[in-house]
């Protein structure tokens, strides 16, 4: 079995549109392109699903840097909770922050 090579979103869709043109032919495109049989079946089954945006590879990326269009309605939902509570939370470090510094400040002024 080949090991697969890293490529870029470019390469993908080329390689999709590729495979697709030549009757889904995974094996000659895999040989072609120097990948794996099982990168171009998956690349393809993606590009037919979600078109390019399908090919993109967002391992490792935050919900938040993702683009807002591609979401379902719950998990634009979710995303707003985990906002929400994470500026509560950030509000709650600096209000009992404030308070440390304002009990220091009155110890230090007796």
């Amino acid at each position: 079995m080949k090991a697969g090579r890293k490529t870029t979103f470019e390469e993908r869709i080329e390689i999709a549109l590729y495979a697709i043109e030549h009757d889904k032919n995974y094996s000659a495109t895999a040989k072609k392109y120097n990948v794996s049989y099982q990168q171009v079946y998956n690349w393809v089954k993606k590009y037919l699903a979600k078109g390019k945006n399908g090919l993109k590879d967002n391992r490792g990326k935050q919900l938040e840097k993702r683009d807002l269009s591609e979401l379902t309605d719950s998990k634009k939902i979710e995303l707003e909770l985990r906002e929400a509570k994470a500026k509560i939370q950030r509000l709650e470090v600096e209000n009992a922050l404030l308070k440390k510094l304002d009990e220091i400040e009155r110890r230090l002024m007796k």
